[in-house]
């Protein structure tokens, strides 16, 4: 009888255990550990798209490789409850701040919610006034350069056209990305001399059913196209289907072009239904977000970090064109 006893209460004592450990470490949507002190937070929107949860994989796996601590927290699309995530952080022990900003409108709010902490905007990219050396820093890729690949491309393929009838399906509203991948298609085009007819233009919002039900819409306007720039790799998979399921060829004839070179957009350019991608690399921002947030948190600088730029402001990582001739390298 007494075993008994003694066996139940160390069952009860596991099991509160079990309910301590988790009320502790499951404070945050997720989190990595190390033996470091230092401790660093990742706000960011949700992980719904496929490049935003790659990005979260890059940060996570390189809190472990530096060694230190890294929070994730999902605040949906509430720009109060970013903000607010923010504004405790100091409180609850962060030394620094990576910050997928849900609004670019909204840095200075951050800023000021951060009470000293070093933030880290990375892949939504905050106006240029917004940041300051080493304490606040932006990592992502310069994304007119994303752009600028893309139509480059769209003109060799087609033979230097001296005009084209053109679509565009363009991201989040406001987002850098957008701004900056749409507006380098324009002005790339505008240079080579190409009179161009803007036949359609919206935002998809980086999905494909959204960029599937746009191409619905724009058949109906009766209009030609001879290329799409799409500003990811899942809305230009909705576009390819779009175009294969109602007798377009896209490969040969329509150039559809996307950017992140996702495992499923790079699979579609290795089947012939898209043209062309440009590798956006999430490890190589999350990385370098860690290498940052770690950084910045110690009083330390981001200067010696790889694509550092001189103001100390930024961390710019490489994009990669990508089409059938190295597309291999990346499926």
């Amino acid at each position: 009888m007494k075993k008994k006893i003694f066996f139940k209460y160390i069952s009860l004592l596991c099991v509160i255990t079990l309910l301590m450990t988790c009320m502790v470490g499951c404070g945050s949507d997720n989190s990595s550990s190390s033996s470091s002190g230092m401790k660093i937070l990742y706000t960011v929107c949700d992980n719904d798209d496929t490049f935003r949860q790659s990005l979260a994989d890059g940060i996570m796996n390189a809190a472990s490789t530096y060694g230190v601590t890294v929070d994730m927290q999902l605040c949906g699309s509430d720009i109060e409850t970013q903000v607010e995530q923010v504004a405790s952080a100091k409180a609850n022990g962060y030394d620094a701040v990576i910050v997928r900003l849900n609004d670019v409108s909204t840095a200075l709010q951050i800023e000021v919610a951060a009470d000293g902490l070093p933030l880290i905007f990375v892949n939504n990219q905050p106006d240029d006034d917004r940041l300051s050396k080493d304490e606040y820093v932006y990592v992502g890729s310069y994304e007119q350069q994303a752009g600028q690949y893309q139509a480059e491309y769209v003109l060799e393929k087609l033979g230097n056209p001296s005009s084209m009838n053109v679509i565009i399906m363009e991201g989040e509203k406001g987002h850098s990305g957008t701004i900056g991948r749409t507006t380098a298609v324009k002005n790339t085009l505008k240079d080579a001399g190409v009179d161009v007819n803007y036949v359609f233009v919206d935002y998809a919002n980086w999905t494909s059913d959204e960029a599937y039900a746009k191409m619905e819409i724009f058949e109906k306007t009766g209009q030609s196209v001879d290329a799409v720039f799409c500003n990811n790799d899942t809305m230009a998979l909705g576009v390819a289907d779009y175009l294969l399921d109602n007798g377009y060829t896209t490969s040969n004839i329509i150039p559809v072009t996307g950017v992140d070179a996702t495992a499923d957009g790079c699979a579609y350019i290795s089947e012939g239904k898209m043209s062309f991608t440009v590798l956006q690399d999430a490890d190589g921002q999350g990385a370098a977000a860690v290498q940052a947030a770690k950084a910045l948190g110690s009083g330390g600088s981001i200067s010696d970090i790889e694509g550092a730029t001189d103001d100390g402001k930024y961390i710019y990582i490489e994009f990669v064109p990508v089409d059938a001739s190295n597309v291999s390298s990346y499926l």
